[in-house]
């Protein structure tokens, strides 16, 4: 029994030497806009990753307290060499970290080690009074958890055990607690695992950046850390720029107004999974999605666009934030980077737009909350936002529900001041557990399913006060290898439905230009008469001098669709595995390297 108390003894030291740490992080990074409340959210959010990271360092003193039932050595002694010595790394960091903060506003990761490389030029922008803050910080800080460490296992003996019988019985006990500490390590028994993320909870930067614990945002960092600026470069600098600008670069003089105002609420519902392959309108599956194939007349009908990549954190990113995917990583693994992308939401949060999320599943999926938030979003709702009882598949909340809430939601800010709502639906995805039986195959079924949710939601919609002034968009955040048998780098995986509908549309339209995702951040903004030149890769599909063309990734390679046709390049292999057309093929490799170049820089 005292080995289990010594060791649940060290493990809440540990929690308790990162949430001393915040307080003074604040203090020194954020004391004039931050109140009482905000302390106290910062410490109760932040503790999520407080308690993975000290599982984690936990590990070293479990498996000792292990040795010990067996091997005959001094265990308290050897567990305060080991935290001492974290302890001071620990606090080593946290100062370091709280210094670079005034000047990056992002909390350490590889960056500084990237900048270590070359140490002459690090230090030379390094002052005294930074060296005395860094040490008024260190000092206090380490001399305060190492008399708290002290103060809380001076008591505590940890007796050696001769008897065999209980020798067995303590190491069947600690071995029933290893799945105990794997749960604290993984950050739960959710879908998501452990991740800087799951930190945030505000649109206040500085407070979600107060939250992160530091070392495990270090070592993180560390893990997926990748030298961006090293890959994909096909070209000179010089060759890529220029060919990039004839890619980019248009008379941006012909666009074509389809909307009646420049001010509508808008409604963007990125759609799971919806290949074109389910779509009958678009030749696919027959019957599946009658609402979207009959809505298609009503509104302006995007025929040939395709999505970026192959996952929901890439599509994400391309619909909203108008960036490539990106075929060897996701850049929503790195809050130090999405947070500067443009994005539709701060856009319109510039002309006062409020913006809110809405998602069924769990939100700290692939860092999905911080990306949100960094990216203008006002308020997020998500599967913790609804009651058990709704949460009915293994991802969440079924769409129907989803949709139901959002019906309501909008009916009350209809009154509030001009909004802008992204809602990405679940039901589409594996294990595809729906309330609905019309098709065999459980993955059309579930695309009916969600089909289904959206023309009740749209029929209800057309009969409230919200109409009149609503632009809704529904675009599928990527689409999937259907009907069975499409290889995973074809075309047709990547071609999606993209509708705008309602009544701040003028006509129904049918677009046929071969367009992208990133596409929608130009087109929509341009018809809002906002700026849109910061979104590099997108471009306005209703502009008649805007080139037509489209991009997709795929794990290491990717795809070039223009109006002669199309080349899949494998980055692998180095070898074409569709169509060889060195035009095509060269536009690809341009995008592909401009995006790593961008993507190195963030």
């Amino acid at each position: 029994m005292k080995r289990i108390i010594f060791l649940i003894l060290i493990y809440l030291y540990w929690i308790a030497v990162f949430v001393i740490e915040k307080p003074v992080f604040m203090l020194f990074n954020c004391v004039k806009q931050a109140k009482f409340i905000d302390y106290m959210e910062v410490l109760w959010h932040g503790l999520s990753l407080d308690i993975v990271t000290s599982a984690y360092l936990t590990v070293i003193p479990f498996i000792l307290i292990i040795l010990s039932i067996w091997i005959r050595f001094d265990i308290k002694k050897v567990i305060r060499i080991y935290c001492i010595v974290i302890s001071v790394i620990i606090a080593l960091i946290f100062a370091i970290d709280n210094t670079l903060y005034t000047y990056w506003n992002f909390r350490l990761d590889e960056t500084a080690l990237f900048y270590l490389q070359y140490p002459k030029d690090a230090m030379s922008s390094v002052t005294w009074f930074d060296i005395a803050k860094t040490t008024a910080v260190f000092v206090p800080y380490l001399a305060l958890i190492l008399l708290f460490y002290k103060l809380i296992t001076k008591k505590y003996k940890v007796p050696y055990l001769v008897i065999i019988r209980h020798k067995i019985w303590q190491t069947i006990i600690f071995v029933c607690l290893m799945p105990v500490l794997f749960i604290a390590i993984r950050g739960g028994i959710t879908t998501a695992t452990a991740n800087v993320g799951m930190v945030y909870y505000s649109n206040n930067q500085y407070l979600n950046h107060s939250a992160i614990n530091p070392l495990f945002n270090l070592i993180y960092s560390l893990i997926y850390e990748e030298n961006f600026a090293e890959e994909f470069n096909f070209f000179t600098e010089t060759e890529r720029q220029n060919e990039f600008n004839a890619l980019s670069k248009y008379d941006k003089s012909t666009q074509e107004s389809i909307l009646t105002t420049t001010r509508p609420n808008i409604l963007i519902i990125v759609l799971e999974s919806f290949s074109a392959g389910f779509v009958e309108v678009l030749g696919g599956e027959k019957n599946a999605t009658p609402n979207l194939n009959s809505l298609s007349r009503e509104g302006v009908f995007f025929t040939n666009c395709y999505a970026n990549s192959f996952r929901t954190d890439r599509g994400l990113v391309a619909i909203l934030n108008a960036y490539l995917g990106q075929p060897t990583t996701s850049i929503m693994k790195y809050p130090s980077k999405s947070q500067t992308l443009p994005s539709i939401a701060k856009t319109l949060k510039a002309v006062g737009y409020d913006n809110t999320m809405l998602y069924g599943g769990d939100i700290n999926f692939t860092n999905m909350q911080s990306y949100f938030y960094s990216s203008g979003y006002d308020v997020i709702i998500s599967d913790k936002d609804f009651p058990l009882s709704q949460r009915a598949s293994k991802w969440g909340v079924n769409d129907g529900t989803t949709f139901e809430y959002l019906y309501n939601n909008l009916l009350k800010r209809n009154k509030q001041r001009h909004w802008q709502t992204t809602f990405l639906t679940l039901s589409s995805h594996e294990p595809f557990d729906v309330p609905f039986k019309h098709f065999e195959d459980p993955f059309v079924n579930s695309i009916a399913y969600t089909d289904s949710c959206i023309g009740n939601f749209v029929t209800r919609l057309k009969q409230s006060d919200l109409w009149q002034n609503l632009l809704i968009i529904f675009v599928a955040d990527h689409g999937t290898a259907f009907p069975k048998g499409t290889r995973y780098y074809e075309p047709n995986r990547f071609h999606i439905p993209m509708l705008w509908i309602g009544g701040a549309v003028k006509e129904p339209m049918i677009i046929n230009k071969i367009c992208n995702q990133t596409d929608l951040a130009a087109t929509l903004l341009n018809q809002m008469k906002l700026p849109y030149n910061d979104f590099i890769f997108s471009k306005d599909v209703l502009d008649k001098n805007s080139p037509e063309y489209a991009i997709f990734t795929y794990n290491n390679g990717f795809g070039f669709v223009d109006s002669t046709g199309v080349s899949v390049f494998d980055n692998n292999s180095n070898k074409v595995l569709m169509n060889q057309d060195s035009t095509r093929i060269k536009k690809g490799k341009v995008l592909l390297q401009t995006l790593y170049n961008d993507l190195s820089k963030r």
